[in-house]
């Protein structure tokens, strides 16, 4: 019972760190602590200590000589190796959810990333639904592809795409930009056209890419995030 009540702990830590890291809360670079975490969330330090190797596992935390352990760092060759495997992946899903689609549903999606200006212009309340809007795009992509590897590969990607994501929350350039990119997607996979729907996410990855590659190298966006 105990090991139980333990476990279950665990897993609550895990569950509230992993989210504080993909939301920016814990920013990259921020140093982890136990000490310090398990006064914030009124644990002992042996789940903390334990949540703090599955967030290593993952590739949301790792150890640096002189800090002792850090939220992973979030640089422009790590966004390009994640970009370069999200590509594979996310062509093949669009173009198999093009051919497996349930096309009301996509219409759907896509009706409501063409009002997502609405929702941009609505404050964080706004910003929230419209995430929300990209993740339950993102799940319904998965569910037509209907093949658990790639559903799996895609999940491990899409940890860190969050992160990346979250960075760009407060550009409005660029969400407007992104929002009308996944309306084509949308648009592309209700019609059934593969090559369209393979073609609008290589164009929204790649302008997603050169954007996200470049506020890090000119140093925006950790600007932002320590601001």
């Amino acid at each position: 019972m105990h090991a139980q009540r333990r476990g279950g702990t665990t897993e609550r830590v895990y569950g509230r760190l992993r989210q504080d890291v993909l939301d920016g809360v814990l920013a990259p670079g921020a140093p982890l602590a136990e000490v310090d975490q398990s006064v914030r969330l009124e644990v002992s330090r042996t789940p903390v200590r334990e949540a703090f190797a599955r967030l290593v596992a993952d590739g949301l935390a790792q150890p640096l000589p002189g800090r002792g352990l850090v939220v992973a760092p979030l640089d422009p060759g790590a966004v390009e190796q994640l970009y370069d495997v999200r590509e594979a992946l996310e062509v093949k899903a669009a173009r198999l959810a093009a051919q497996r689609r349930d096309a009301a549903e996509f219409t759907e999606f896509a009706h409501g990333f063409a009002r997502a200006p609405e929702l941009l212009g609505a404050g964080e309340a706004g910003l929230d639904r419209y995430y929300e809007l990209t993740a339950r795009f993102d799940e319904a992509i998965d569910a037509a592809v209907a093949n658990p590897w790639l559903q799996q590969a895609l999940a491990s990607v899409r940890t860190h795409l969050v992160r990346i994501r979250r960075l760009a929350r407060h550009d409005p350039a660029r969400l407007s930009a992104a929002a009308a990119e996944h309306q084509l997607i949308a648009e592309a996979i209700a019609l059934g056209d593969a090559d369209l729907a393979a073609h609008a996410v290589h164009v929204h990855l790649h302008r997603s890419r050169s954007h996200f590659s470049s506020a890090l190298r000119h140093g925006s966006i950790e600007e932002e995030v320590s601001a």
